[in-house]
């Protein structure tokens, strides 16, 4: 068997250069653990983002993809499948919506997002054709498109891309009174994370996402929610806008929704939103295929079966309080949820080192904006396990 030096070299060989991961070898997993191949132990505290929220391998969640990839794996879109409507139908009931578009990436779900309120915006707003406008939010972090990286913030994310599409206007994160003013007789929708994960784990003030939601009622502007990485119980609830009893008009989910199995997404909104496409419109081949549809249910099951939400909220209070008195390195603590951050202090110097020494305790965390360590275990650790864990924060930041 090869070893992780090996495997390394030959990924960074062969593979493009746009991703600079730690130097660990991952070759299982169960639950919160995971191991290289030289069989070292570590405890997984990323969860792919979000995309394990229910923990490695779910027993419930294979037996899910063993049995439908018995079946019947793929038939586009271009025929039903016995799979597809009831995925809908659990999507709807679940966050009380009306209608479900599915899709495979968490961009492909925000790139549907925009075209959905685009096309409302002409034919149901009256917006005149081609001048349709969505304010979006500094630091976001929608996906990877290009349309979608044309409205980033972030200059390394543009560079080199363009050019890119118009009809975007950006506003400072958590400023309602930026959005009200960024409002225009164009405006269709307001595209923002309730919390900005990949910015940092980036909490809005209290009371933005209420203010926000009744700006956008006031001037008929869909609220657009990206959960990809906050929602399915990552934050405490089944979706992240729910902390401030808000409902949007268009909801973006990825990630969790298949438990880490396979590329899974879908926009959940309202049939005069949603009602706007017509055959043609708007597709994908893999996109509502059977094997994603029978994974997803078992996993949306999985987090309410299992009260991931609930404990969420009560071990991520728990876990947040642990991390706030630490002191030493760290400067701050915010999140929400078992999604949260330590912002080191300046004089800390780059978080970088600090994810490599917790990786050489055995623990897994990942870096970003530089000072910043995230911290998002999957939702199904148990506080032992946690309290292993800031052992080994501890001792490296503290």
């Amino acid at each position: 068997m090869a070893t992780s030096s090996e495997i390394i070299e030959i990924t960074e060989k062969y593979g493009a250069h746009n991703y600079h991961p730690l130097p660990v070898v991952i070759s299982r997993a169960e639950g919160v653990w995971v191991w290289d191949v030289e069989g070292r132990k570590y405890l997984d505290f990323l969860s792919a983002y979000s995309a394990v929220n229910q923990g490695h391998r779910h027993p419930r969640i294979v037996k899910a993809l063993v049995e439908q990839a018995d079946r019947l794996t793929l038939t586009s879109r271009a025929f039903h499948n016995d799979q597809l409507g009831p995925f809908l139908a659990k999507l709807c009931a679940l966050f009380d919506m009306q209608m479900a578009l599915p899709m495979n990436t968490g961009a492909e779900a925000v790139e549907t997002a925009i075209k959905a309120a685009r096309k409302w915006g002409y034919s149901v707003k009256g917006v005149a054709a081609d001048r349709a406008r969505i304010v979006c939010c500094e630091g976001n972090f929608h996906g990877r498109t290009t349309t979608i990286v044309g409205f980033s913030s972030e200059a390394q994310y543009r560079e080199g891309f363009g050019p890119f599409a118009p009809g975007f206007d950006l506003i400072p994160y958590g400023d309602a009174d930026a959005l009200e003013a960024a409002i225009g007789p164009d405006t269709v929708g307001f595209l923002f994370e309730p919390i900005q994960g990949e910015a940092g784990v980036v909490v809005p003030p209290e009371g933005y996402l209420a203010r926000a939601r009744e700006l956008c009622s006031r001037h008929r502007v869909l609220m657009m929610a990206d959960e990809i990485q906050t929602g399915l119980g990552r934050c405490g609830r089944m979706y992240c806008c729910q902390h401030e009893d808000v409902v949007p008009d268009v909801l973006i989910l990825g990630k969790a929704i298949s438990g880490g199995m396979l590329p899974v997404s879908a926009v959940v909104s309202s049939r005069e939103i949603l009602g706007v496409f017509s055959p043609g419109d708007h597709g994908s081949t893999f996109g509502g295929n059977p094997l994603g549809a029978a994974v997803a249910c078992a996993a949306l099951d999985v987090i309410t079966d299992e009260k991931l939400c609930a404990r969420a909220a009560e071990l991520g209070a728990y876990f947040e309080a642990e991390l706030a008195s630490l002191g030493g390195k760290v400067e701050l603590v915010r999140g929400r949820g078992l999604l949260l951050a330590a912002v080191l202090r300046e004089s800390a110097g780059a978080a970088r080192a600090y994810c490599e020494q917790l990786k050489a305790e055995g623990l897994l965390c990942k870096e970003t904006h530089d000072r910043i360590i995230r911290f998002a275990p999957p939702l199904v650790i148990d506080k032992p396990t946690l309290d292993w864990a800031f052992e080994r924060i501890a001792k490296v930041l503290g």
